[in-house]
């Protein structure tokens, strides 16, 4: 299970600095001409067209423990309406092979609102599962989203997609059993052998490896990506490496099995407050970074309750809420200054509003070049490793 926060009590902050998630727009640029399941463009896509009145239910269908317990009955106490969270995105690609038979159809399954990974966010918009967005419907997305965000490559114009949260990938480690972790490359050193994890989604942990190599991962060729899994692979068949996993290498960090991982910053703040000795180490060649999206499916009963949500969830005092529980990179400004007067120890820490001098060899998360049989023939030689 890919639960990328651990308590996906993980997600978030804000101002990341307009140089930390500036490298968020180096993600692949949305497109194709077609319907669904062929893909689309902005010019072909339908606009989800909402109401006059905000009423009804709304379904919502984001990851783990990425949320805090307050928000959504507030909202659907402030709203009037009825909210099913389900938390039933646990890895993009398991995700979309349980959606795609449906949205090939026109047909959400109900949800009004999923919320993945840009790439994946990327790819359903190109296959035509996805609607664009009414702006006038979401006014506080437009007034309050951080300038980092708004023109990524993959979506520039924001047309479908609304961040919920961003964060970094990079190392974290037990601090007493590792101090001299600093580079990915030194989660290869034998002296860690069976100590060390990586994740199982392939754009976390592969780019890092390139880019650990001298390989800058927005340049990367096929040819690179193939290398890197190699060198995966040689490192699992020789034991260096002990599994690939989802949030739970946290477990593993806790209980001392694991030194050091491939991880997401969230979840190493959350994971500090009950061992201090666990934390996010910033690779000394830079860290990638993502964001999950909101985004209305073909076929959403209720896309008016959508523009609801989204624009409650952008208003900066309902957001700090959120921050507080998830701990990543918010993309609602005004944030930090709320945290400052609650919580100034949140408010000045560098995985939840980094710096930019903290983000400065990092890059936005890749995906493989070519077509879809290249990409395709990538994502397999990498889930061979991961599954032995």
């Amino acid at each position: 299970m890919n639960t990328r926060p651990t308590q996906r009590n993980l997600k978030l902050l804000l101002l990341a600095s307009l140089a930390l998630i500036a490298s968020l727009a180096l993600v692949a640029c949305g497109g194709g001409d077609g319907g669904i399941g062929e893909g689309s463009n902005n010019d072909d896509v339908q606009t989800a067209e909402g109401g006059s009145a905000t009423s009804g239910n709304l379904q919502i269908s984001n990851w783990p423990l990425y949320i805090d317990g307050k928000t959504i009955d507030e909202f659907d106490a402030e709203s009037g309406l009825s909210t099913k969270y389900t938390e039933d995105v646990n890895d993009n690609n398991e995700f979309f092979g349980k959606v795609q038979p449906l949205l090939t159809n026109g047909d959400s399954g109900g949800r009004d609102i999923v919320v993945v990974t840009d790439w994946m966010a990327e790819k359903m918009y190109n296959l035509g599962f996805i609607q664009n967005l009414d702006k006038a419907k979401i006014k506080n997305v437009e007034d309050n989203l951080i300038p980092s965000l708004q023109s990524p490559t993959f979506d520039p114009e924001r047309a479908y997609s609304v961040p919920w949260q961003s964060g970094m990938t990079g190392i974290v480690a037990r601090t007493d059993l590792a101090p001299d972790v600093k580079s990915i490359n030194d989660l290869f050193d034998p002296k860690y052998k069976g100590k060390v994890t990586m994740l199982s989604e392939m754009r976390d942990t592969v780019p890092l490896v390139m880019k650990a190599d001298g390989i800058e991962p927005a340049d990367a060729t096929t040819e690179d990506w193939m290398n890197a899994i190699d060198k995966l692979k040689e490192n699992v068949d020789n034991g260096q490496i002990r599994r690939f996993t989802g949030n739970d290498f946290v477990q593993d960090l806790a209980k001392g099995d694991v030194v050091a991982a491939i991880g997401w910053s969230g979840d190493a703040i959350q994971a500090q407050a009950d061992n201090p000795n666990i934390a996010y180490v910033q690779p000394a060649e830079g860290c990638s970074i993502w964001s999950d999206n909101m985004m209305i499916p073909v076929g959403a009963p209720n896309p008016e309750a959508a523009y609801a949500f989204m624009n409650y969830v952008y208003e900066p005092k309902n957001q700090a809420q959120i921050a507080e529980y998830v701990n990543y990179i918010t993309p609602v400004s005004g944030v930090k200054e709320i945290l400052e007067k609650k919580d100034p120890e949140l408010a000045n820490n560098d995985l939840i509003f980094p710096s930019e001098q903290f983000t400065e060899n990092c890059f936005a998360q890749v995906s493989p070049p070519g077509d879809e049989a290249e990409v395709k023939e990538v994502e397999q030689a990498f889930q061979d490793v991961i599954t032995g």
